[in-house]
């Protein structure tokens, strides 16, 4: 596979060329600031990923890296035409929407004992099996059950054929390297290759690859096979809702045409121009804000660098996105049904 330029580099490109989204290096400055208290509290650190979600898996296990490759194969799309409309999973006496009725859904799966988790299993599911294991308690199905269907046999393919049926494999492959487990990733999954063309330019994102890595390091707490010293070098998770808190928080921008486009519900396609720079634009941004949070810390004589990344703060606004709906509800969200977020 050729290299492309990685999700940084990209995100750089994009941002000097982006004609309807601009990051707001003030805004960008001013979240920073904002940031500043929060970024030294537990809830910002590697154990918030395990205390804060009660269906993330609780061990540091190979059985928990498997957990975390599935649901990370399987994440994406997840939003509603309508509000009233969801795909809703009840599990444990509590009903999830978004992401979150995916990981229930796995978990009521374990539950049942239905091995969902290993890769013998899945490689082979037929496409009823699947319906079956992600079934909605309402009657809006999950979004794109044919490719989750698809995405899960070649996985599980692949996984069977180059890495002994298990992740972890291919997580000791990468000798405790976040960027080497990403180019594994990406060169031997192609579900995972979120790329695009701009400005003549072929780009990436990798936002799946890069959160797989995140969340293995995360499930790992950081040690063993999961210390990755580069950890640093990944950057934010380019995806619909991101983008979305950094509009409300005004670090970003976007041009009264597509705010226009936005708020009357238009689908893009992945890979359109505007679709593109929202990406790229979410992840210089966010970069950006790494790197003032970081300089806030410098002068007052804490070095954060350990603390302080893209993978930690993505986790936060994301949370605060969920968490924060109605405040955010007069910025819109760009919709895109594609399997790369």
């Amino acid at each position: 596979m050729e290299a492309l330029p990685s999700p940084l580099e990209s995100a750089r490109f994009i941002a000097e060329h982006s004609r309807d989204v601009s990051v707001e290096e003030e805004g960008a400055r001013r979240l920073a600031e904002a940031l500043f208290d929060k970024a030294s509290a537990e809830e910002f650190g590697v154990a918030g990923w395990k205390r804060l979600h009660e269906l993330n898996p609780r061990a540091a296990s190979e059985e928990a890296v498997s957990w975390v490759f599935l649901v990370d194969t399987l994440n994406f799309s997840f939003w509603a035409e309508r509000d009233d409309h969801k795909c809703l999973v009840k599990y444990r006496g509590k009903t999830y929407s978004g992401y979150w009725s995916l990981c229930a859904a796995v978990n009521r799966a374990l539950d049942d004992g239905i091995p969902i988790t290993s890769a013998s299993y899945y490689a082979t599911m037929t496409l009823e099996q699947v319906k079956h294991v992600f079934r909605s308690d309402t009657e809006a199905p999950m979004p794109l059950i044919e490719e989750r269907h698809r995405v899960l046999n070649e996985s599980g393919t692949v996984l069977l054929e180059k890495f002994g049926g298990s992740f972890l494999t291919c997580v000791k492959m990468s000798k405790k390297s976040a960027q080497k487990l990403l180019h594994l990733v990406v060169e031997n999954f192609p579900s995972y290759r979120d790329e695009a063309m701009f400005e003549n330019k072929k780009v990436s994102f990798y936002k799946r690859a890069q959160i797989l890595v995140a969340d293995t390091w995360s499930v790992l707490e950081g040690k063993g096979d999961g210390c990755f010293g580069d950890i640093s070098s990944l950057t934010i998770f380019a995806d619909y809702r991101i983008p979305q808190v950094l509009v409300h928080f005004k670090a970003m921008k976007y041009s009264e045409e597509l705010m226009k486009k936005l708020r009357e519900g238009a689908i893009f396609q992945s890979g359109d121009k505007q679709e593109v720079e929202i990406r790229g634009c979410s992840i210089w941004c966010c970069a950006l804000i790494c790197k003032h949070l970081l300089e806030l810390y410098e002068k007052k004589g804490q070095d954060m660098r350990e603390k302080i990344n893209a993978v930690l703060l993505d986790y936060y606004l994301w949370d605060y996105a969920r968490d924060h709906r109605e405040d955010m509800k007069d910025i819109p969200f760009h919709r895109v049904r594609c399997i790369y977020y």
